[in-house]
């Protein structure tokens, strides 16, 4: 009886994380998000296939560029998190649909995986609360407060 207790414990100390695992979740997606877009708009840490060059700024590559280093820098403070998710999981699959999807069916051929990815990891952070670690719980837990 005494090992079941322990492993009641240990998930019932791993359920509690769940929050800041979200926010570690948000984080990290989002610090590798932002290197897409500083790829496309300042060759950093590559630049661009084919020649390691940049995006223009207004074209579509550099807009989704811009999004990208924005977007993903407001989510990685978790600040506008639903919103700005919502923009992204957009834009995400807009870039699936316009330059992977007609390349073929499957996303592991078609170098989608990645845009198929991010869709889904913004639209539920669209939905869901950024995590513990944000900008946006600060503010409600400060706004509560007043």
């Amino acid at each position: 009886m005494r090992n079941n207790n322990n492993i009641s414990e240990i998930i019932g100390k791993w359920i509690g994380l769940a929050p800041y695992l979200k926010s570690i979740l948000r984080i990290v997606a989002a610090f590798i998000f932002i290197l897409a877009g500083t790829s496309k708009l300042f060759a950093f840490p590559i630049g661009m296939p084919p020649d390691g060059g940049t995006a223009k700024l207004l074209s579509e590559i550099g807009i989704g560029g811009v999004l990208e280093v924005v977007g993903g820098a407001l989510l990685l403070l978790g600040f506008f998190t639903r919103p700005v998710a919502f923009i992204l999981s957009g834009e995400m699959a807009v870039a699936y649909f316009q330059f992977h999807f007609p390349q073929g069916f499957w996303p592991t051929l078609n170098g989608g995986v990645t845009a198929i990815i991010y869709c889904f990891v913004w639209l539920y952070f669209s939905a869901a609360s950024p995590g513990t670690w944000s900008i946006d719980e600060w503010r409600a837990k400060r706004q509560h407060k007043n």
